[in-house]
């Protein structure tokens, strides 16, 4: 048996310093972001098309896309962001699942999926038994980011918006880490969070047969539509 876990975060909330940490206690984590940028390397599908759509003044000289530089479209024109959403998001679910089926195979308890955009793609909080949300007060949140990024107050104000508040992912989220005060503290809660998952009993998936695991990604697919429309 298996479950899975989403976890995500905010801007300069500390998500990545608390998947670290689950990765030092051996936990199965599956980054979405690092999926994103593998998709859309050269020559890949995802690649072509957002070419077809953003043109040729987003690559770098070695043929990569800019990052800055498509986020500084998207950011800043919506109908944009979606595009690259629905060219991107098909390509990565695809990949993360690949990766599910690998930690089932190898008998992981459970997989964290470290989403940024978790609880803004509401869909896919459907296929988490828990989820994790590292959460900071917003006075602090602005003090990091400005100091991370040498943002001005207006600039760092204008990047946090542009996301869903932390407060109103709070109350999604079905366990929170708050990252607002020191280390120490928000290390104590990965551990107690680290051994709640450990203990539990509880399982998203159904029990699947070896032959379905080897059959690949198709045959799990399938099982995911089967057992989430019924």
């Amino acid at each position: 048996t298996m479950f899975l876990v989403g976890l995500s975060g905010g801007i300069a909330s500390g998500k990545s310093a608390v998947v670290a940490v689950l990765r030092e206690l051996g936990c199965a984590v599956i980054d979405a972001d690092v999926i994103a940028r593998q998709v859309v390397q050269p020559h890949s599908k995802a690649h072509q098309q957002i070419l077809q759509h953003f043109g040729t003044e987003i690559l770098l000289e070695n043929g990569e896309i800019n990052r800055e530089a498509l986020g500084s479209i998207i950011f800043s024109q919506p109908e944009k962001r979606r595009l690259l959403n629905s060219i991107t998001h098909p390509e990565i679910l695809k990949e993360m699942l690949k990766q599910i089926l690998k930690y089932f195979v190898l008998g992981y308890r459970y997989v964290i999926l470290d989403i940024p955009l978790l609880f803004e793609t509401r869909g896919l909080t459907r296929l988490m038994k828990y989820t994790v949300l590292v959460y900071c007060d917003p006075p602090t949140q602005l003090a990091r980011l400005m100091k991370r990024s040498g943002l001005g107050v207006a600039e760092a104000e204008a990047r946090i918006s542009s996301q869903l508040p932390l407060e109103e992912k709070r109350r999604w989220a079905t366990h929170v880490i708050d990252n607002s005060g020191d280390w120490e503290s928000t290390r104590r809660q990965v551990l107690q969070l680290h051994t709640r998952l450990e203990d539990s009993l509880d399982f998203l998936w159904a029990r699947l047969a070896v032959g379905t695991a080897v059959a690949g990604l198709g045959g799990l697919v399938f099982l995911l539509i089967r057992h989430f429309v019924s």
